[in-house]
């Protein structure tokens, strides 16, 4: 594993490229805290690291209060990092994840955002007792995807993708490569998406392929070509695609189960878009997760009341996007689906 090398915070220059920090709890009697021009405010604690893009490995020493805490940690746009986790009164938690830092640091086509490295330690109770930044090279999960998938820059937005880097260790790291509006053909043909995905590849890397919400007027042939054409290419660099079948939408018949066309993504030309999905992983020997699957039975388990909150009905009347809660309990289910079928260790999973 390659480190470009760390700083103590307290002894940071402005030509580090990489930085480590040791901060002291902000109530530490007669000691100004160390690094407070890089961590600001209490509730949150809000840290910005000047570095490049790269994977980041984050130590954070959670806790050390008088009173009981619980800290959330996200990063960049909006990803959640790191659920709630408690520590009791003089308590402390040392928790790791890693961070993919990105210019653009959110959707590939979006907003820039800002550059270097952004952490947020929020939660019901957030206490910061230290912090440790380093670059590294992991394993990664690389996801190639569309709106129900990416990182939204505006609450209440969320995709599942956003989702997913709390349930992992250091061990393995999120690029999330998935982006709003995008088909299969749209997603394969621009250079900021499917190309700049390729070019982050390592050998043994897993990619997650789930493109079909825009693929609304794709023919049958051309929607397994474009499939086709991803797997292919991400196994000539090394590799490991497995297909995903695209969430439902949550659109209710009569009886409470969902309609057969709009909820379960059969396109305005008949083509049953999650099935071709299945036949394709069968003939090109492809892991599948089918979340279609998935969140149909979880959809169908609440009830058209219950499931509104998996979804932005009550907010935006839209029940395609998912709301944090949504996209969060979607994150589990192919978080479930991989580590099942030993795609990535036991040891990576929190």
């Amino acid at each position: 594993m390659r480190r470009a090398g760390t700083v103590l915070l307290a002894a940071c220059t402005a030509a580090a490229a990489l930085t480590a920090l040791a901060a002291v709890p902000a109530g530490a009697q007669g000691h100004t805290p160390a690094g407070r021009d890089r961590c600001t405010g209490t509730a949150p604690v809000v840290c910005h690291f000047d570095v490049a893009p790269g994977t980041y490995r984050v130590r954070a020493v959670l806790g050390g209060g008088a009173e009981a805490g619980s800290t959330a940690v996200a990063a960049e746009a909006r990803r959640a990092m790191l659920g709630e986790t408690p520590n009791a009164a003089g308590e402390t938690v040392r928790r790791t994840f890693t961070v993919d830092v990105r210019d653009p640091e959110g959707e590939p086509t979006g907003a820039t955002g800002s550059p270097g490295l952004d952490l947020t330690f929020g939660g019901a109770a957030p206490q910061l007792a230290s912090l440790h930044v380093e670059r590294v090279r992991t394993p990664q999960v690389l996801l190639a995807g569309d709106s129900t998938v990416c990182d939204q820059a505006g609450e209440p937005y969320t995709g599942w993708g956003q989702q997913l880097p709390q349930y992992l260790t250091d061990r393995l790291s999120v690029a999330n490569y998935a982006d709003s509006g995008e088909s299969s053909q749209t997603f394969r043909d621009d250079p900021a998406l499917f190309p700049a995905l390729l070019s982050r590849i390592h050998r043994g890397d897993l990619v997650l392929v789930q493109l079909a919400h825009n693929d609304k007027q794709t023919d049958r042939d051309t929607y397994r070509a474009n499939l086709t054409a991803m797997i292919e290419d991400v196994r000539a660099e090394g590799g490991r695609p497995v297909l995903v079948t695209p969430v439902v939408r949550r659109w209710f018949n009569t009886d409470g189960t969902l309609d057969n066309g709009t909820a379960l993504l059969v396109n305005g030309l008949g083509v049953d878009l999650p099935a071709e999905v299945r036949a394709l992983a069968v003939e090109q020997d492809t892991p599948l997760i089918d979340l279609t699957v998935l969140t149909k039975a979880r959809v169908e388990e609440l009830g058209p009341e219950a499931s509104k909150a998996l979804y932005l009905y009550d907010e935006k009347r839209d029940n395609t996007h998912t709301s944090a809660r949504g996209a969060t309990e979607y994150a589990a289910l192919v978080l479930g689906e991989l580590r099942d079928r030993k795609l990535i260790p036991s040891r990576a999973v929190r």
